[in-house]
């Protein structure tokens, strides 16, 4: 029996709807053997649910990326929050080391719940060094505007122009998420490469419960590519299983709730 295997560069959320932990419970549940490079630690104060974020050293990360890449293989990886620059210096690093068939990068730039970017170097950093050697971009729409260095995006023709100048720093593909603050009336996502833009629609979702979401998209979109789907297909497929997640996602305490990673495998609807 062989399965594929694929690494998430990521954090560690502490409560476990986000993160390192969303993204291994979305492996598991797509049939893909999952790997991790830890790099930091997300705590939350249980009183007033704001976040802490502990760094990784740039070196522990470096050990942690040569047991899986040198030690393992892998056949798709995918980032998640990358805290400093010196972290994203490391990543970038390993990848030219050891080429990756498929790199999603998921530029996690704020926790859930919080307004400022965690660190702004670090925008710059990605752009210039992970960007350039996705497969997949997926940034939503807070991020893409980062990114583009555009004005806030509020339409699909914002999410277009951005996704243009994205594209232009050497993404292969570029997946802006449209989430509730886009002023249209279905969940869409967009597609772009660089000739073609796909709009990706579903229901929208009246839900509080999506803690984890662009995790979970991301790490399902590494998963559908490591087992050989082209990356729209991937996508695709990638924003159906997040969307039965959001639907069955569940309170935990009076803070947060996350998405259901088991939903499409436990409901049919």
């Amino acid at each position: 029996m062989t399965i594929p295997k694929v690494l998430t560069i990521a954090g560690s959320d502490t409560s476990g709807g986000a993160g390192i932990q969303a993204d291994l419970k979305t492996f598991q549940e797509l049939n893909v053997y999952g790997m991790t490079a830890l790099t930091c630690v997300v705590t939350m104060d249980p009183q007033l649910w704001s976040h802490n974020v502990t760094p990784m050293s740039a070196e522990l990360l470096e050990s942690q990326l040569d047991t899986v890449l040198n030690g393992i293989g892998v056949t798709s990886a995918k980032t998640g929050m990358l805290s400093t620059v010196e972290i994203i210096d490391a990543v970038a690093r390993k990848i030219e080391e050891r080429p990756l068939k498929h790199f999603v990068v998921d530029p996690v730039m704020v926790c859930k719940g919080e307004n400022e970017v965690l660190n702004p170097d670090t925008a710059e950093a990605m752009l210039e060094k992970l960007v350039p050697k996705a497969t997949v971009v997926t940034p939503n729409l807070f991020e893409a505007s980062q990114l583009a260095k555009t004005a806030p995006i509020r339409t699909i023709e914002d999410m277009k122009a951005a996704a243009v100048k994205i594209h232009e720093t050497g993404a292969q593909y570029v997946i802006i998420k449209g989430g509730v603050k886009l002023l249209h009336e279905k969940a869409v996502d967009l597609i772009y490469d660089g000739q073609e833009f796909e709009l990706l629609e579903s229901e929208r979702i009246e839900t509080n419960y999506i803690h984890g979401a662009g995790c979970t998209f991301s790490a399902a979109i590494t998963a559908e590519l490591a087992k050989g789907a082209d990356v729209r297909t991937a996508v695709k497929n990638a924003k159906a299983f997040v969307t039965a997640a959001i639907r069955h996602g569940f309170p935990i305490n009076s803070f947060v709730g996350p998405t259901l990673h088991a939903a499409q495998r436990l409901y049919r609807d």
